[in-house]
């Protein structure tokens, strides 16, 4: 084959070919890496949706608390009251 007077032109297109070849190189571990990041992510958020569930009822402790000492405070009345 005569490619007289284009040898510019294929060294441009070798040229150019390794390049996206490098990009490609790149880049597709970078997509496989974000592709196991998003499956973790979900597992994650499925996790702490599940830990935010378990832990909701903590919100009445402040309840329960206040209940604990009502009735710490009758029985040192009623053991007052009884001589105690």
């Amino acid at each position: 084959m005569d490619f007289g007077g284009h040898t510019g032109w294929i060294l441009g297109y070798v040229i150019g070919l390794v390049v996206v070849l490098v990009v490609v190189a790149l880049v597709v571990p970078i997509l496989l890496l974000a592709a196991r990041i998003g499956t973790q992510a979900k597992s994650i958020n499925d996790g702490l949706g599940q830990a935010e569930k378990n832990t909701s009822a903590l919100a009445n402790l402040q309840e329960t608390i206040d209940s604990a000492l009502a009735i710490i405070a009758g029985l040192k009345r009623g053991r007052n009251r009884l001589g105690g």
